[in-house]
């Protein structure tokens, strides 16, 4: 079987998956007391139960869970993401509006992750029980114990606050010119902090998980022939070792570029990132169903899609795995 065949069928195996969660996604939002009414009114004050009653109606809000499900089925079929009567946008808009940010911090935090993980975890598993071997898993473990957040706050007050290197927060300084290399450089400065502060969770677990894969690498039956050959270290260790220990890395990059929208939640609130992670936690607090529904599907699709290439990708890494299996 080819790779692209097996791509199509990995794309028609995936179809009942994104139907139950398009149906999962709908219950669980509906199950949540609050609507946006009642933060509209919140935020008011002096909102009456007629004119309450009066946007419910202009919203669908008044309807039945299934005329809304219908109502919802209906727009993704014509491929219309709805309306978010909180911003009074179309939710194609502020997505694809939100979506490059997003992007920009959970792919330079992945690919910085995997580049000093791998590399510590290849260095680490090369001699078990060494210093640095040691120094790695005590760090990788208070990196796991600490929550993002706080490592977040700590960047900010040390090197916004007091060394003054880096902006606090935001995507680039108000009024500073929008296009060209100073604005490349303005967002790289504002880039750094929130890169860090999600890649150093992400780094700590490539670090674990290649270095777990390189001791065992080691021990196989190919990886003694070839020493016994008397290649040298170096490159049993990039070409036999390292090209299979990549393989569990590759799955939890997938899934961390899948979930980007779960990952950076925290992490643009922190810093005001104006990515999805942002606007997600904005429609929960202004119980915004619309959009968030719409953020829960492009985050599964995304999950899906990545899990296909991740599949595809094994056949390249290692000869070994067949795409008919």
């Amino acid at each position: 079987m080819t790779l692209f065949a097996f791509s199509v069928r990995r794309t028609l195996a995936a179809a009942p998956m994104v139907v139950v969660m398009i149906v999962v996604n709908f219950l669980l939002l509906k199950a949540v007391p609050g609507d946006l009414v009642d933060v509209m009114a919140g935020e008011s004050g002096i909102a009456t139960a007629e004119q309450m009653a009066d946007l419910r109606a202009r919203f669908g809000l008044d309807r039945s869970a299934l005329d809304q499900f219908q109502a919802y089925l209906s727009q993704l079929l014509r491929f219309d993401l709805g309306f978010s009567f909180r911003y009074n946008r179309p939710i194609a808009d502020l997505v694809l509006e939100r979506l490059p940010a997003t992007a920009l911090l959970v792919t330079v935090a992945v690919l910085a992750a995997v580049a000093v993980g791998v590399a510590a975890g290849v260095l680490a598993g090369r001699r078990p029980g060494g210093r640095f071997d040691r120094a790695v898993s005590v760090l990788s473990s208070l990196i796991f114990a600490v929550p993002s957040f706080w490592i977040g706050l700590v960047g900010i007050v040390l090197f916004a606050v007091q060394l003054r290197w880096l902006p606090i927060g935001g995507y680039a300084t108000v009024g500073a010119p929008g296009a060209g290399w100073p604005h490349a450089l303005d967002v790289a400065a504002h880039l750094v902090l929130p890169a860090a502060t999600l890649g150093l969770g992400y780094a700590a677990l490539y670090a674990r998980v290649t270095r777990a894969a390189v001791i065992e690498t080691s021990r196989l039956d190919f990886v003694r022939t070839a020493r016994a050959k008397g290649i040298s270290e170096t490159r049993v260790t990039l070409r036999h070792i390292l090209r299979n220990a990549l393989l569990p890395v590759v799955t939890l990059s997938g899934l961390k570029l899948g979930s980007m929208l779960g990952g950076a939640v925290v992490v643009e609130t922190v810093f005001s990132w104006p990515g999805l992670g942002r606007l997600a936690f904005e429609a929960v607090a202004d119980r915004d169903v619309n959009l968030l529904l719409s953020l829960f599907l492009c985050n599964s699709l995304l999950v899906i899609v990545m899990g296909i290439l991740v599949d595809v990708s094994y056949a390249a890494l290692d000869p070994r795995i067949e795409v008919a299996a």
